[in-house]
């Protein structure tokens, strides 16, 4: 059940699933930025006399998206009293939303979990869908679990917590909807850009990905196309993550990704010139061009070679036959991946 809050009564269904559950304990769990920005402002609106909850904190960002940090959450539950009985909040960005959905999906074979997302990523992307998981051995998500929440609560307002560097990290996941399904919804992302995302342009991007994933909610066929920009986009942030300081964004990574697999669409004769000279213009208005050598293309390969969605030692990727059109597991040779790299870090001499 996906709640945007848009009106009063939103706030009166999450308060009424939490007392008519009738939890033994809650738990909230927040990273270091959202406990201080995010949780007063969510205390206040529920407003409950006896909502009494046990607040774990872990430290934000990427690199701490791993089983050190759920061995440190699953102590914080066991030590204070945590049974099957219990519920878990998560209220963060993707961070918290895929650690914590893992955590408790896990934990005494399972406790019932709500995601109420803080960042334009995670509400857009992340907190939805059932998938949790955790980065193993420098790869993202290696390790996970699917386990949908009972309840994802989207509050608009977390979004004025947010700085540019998340908002177009979330607006990137956004530009990828519209091109795999909804070329309208592509078209007004790239009028209103990122700073002006409003309640439809959220609900929209939302219904997008939603209704791909009640068609297959365990990616076997259809839901692949929420991979598209994903499978160079994850070898490059996984790159930098290791690599680079500071490491790209999330946002950054996809967006880099999503030129480079809308490169291979048009270069496999999928996807018209035009069409590709529109993203590649429109992405690299918002998110610039990603410094990218050509000594760091055979460490992204090996970590785009690992890829979950790689099967028998051949690459399939998502690409686009038009905007608002993609197609699932079309087979890319390892010399078009190269090819790609090398076309975008061309890019950087004349962005």
């Amino acid at each position: 059940m996906i709640i945007l809050n848009d009106n009063k009564q939103a706030y009166y269904q999450l308060k009424k699933y939490i007392l008519d559950g009738n939890f033994s304990k809650i738990f909230i769990l927040c990273d270091d930025n959202t406990k201080k920005d995010c949780l007063p402002l969510l205390v206040d609106k529920l407003t409950i006399s006896d909502f009494k909850s046990i607040c774990i904190e872990i430290e934000h960002g990427e690199q701490n998206k791993n089983i050190k940090t759920c061995e440190k959450i699953w102590k914080k539950l066991l030590q204070n009293g945590c049974d099957r009985k219990s519920l878990m909040i998560n209220l963060g960005g993707g961070v918290v939303t895929d650690i914590g959905g893992f955590a408790a999906s896990v934990y005494k074979r399972g406790i019932r979990f709500i995601n109420i997302p803080t960042t334009l990523l995670a509400m857009v992307d992340a907190s939805i869908g059932g998938k949790t998981g955790v980065d193993f051995n420098d790869l993202k998500n290696m390790i996970g679990t699917f386990c949908s929440p009972e309840m994802t609560f989207i509050d608009i307002r977390f979004l004025k917590t947010l700085d540019t560097f998340e908002l177009k990290s979330g607006f990137a996941e956004m530009l990828k909807h519209g091109l795999i399904q909804n070329k309208k919804h592509w078209e007004e992302l790239i009028h209103y850009g990122y700073n002006s995302i409003n309640y439809t342009l959220l609900k929209d991007s939302i219904n997008i990905k939603n209704r791909i994933i009640e068609n297959d909610p365990y990616e076997s066929e259809e839901r692949k196309l929420l991979n598209f920009g994903h499978s160079i986009g994850h070898g490059i942030e996984a790159y930098s993550l290791k690599y680079d300081n500071p490491s790209l964004s999330h946002g950054e990574s996809i967006a880099a990704g999503m030129i480079m697999e809308s490169y291979l669409s048009m270069k496999m004769n999928l996807l018209y010139l035009e069409e590709f000279q529109m993203i590649e213009q429109n992405v690299k208005k918002y998110f610039g061009i990603t410094n990218l050598s050509p000594p760091s293309f055979n460490k992204i390969v090996e970590f785009i070679n690992n890829d979950k969605k790689n099967r028998n030692n051949n690459f399939y990727f998502v690409l686009l036959t038009k905007i608002g059109n993609a197609k699932y597991d079309v087979k890319i040779e390892l010399n078009m991946i190269f090819d790609s790299l090398k076309y975008y870090s061309n890019l950087k001499s004349f962005s």
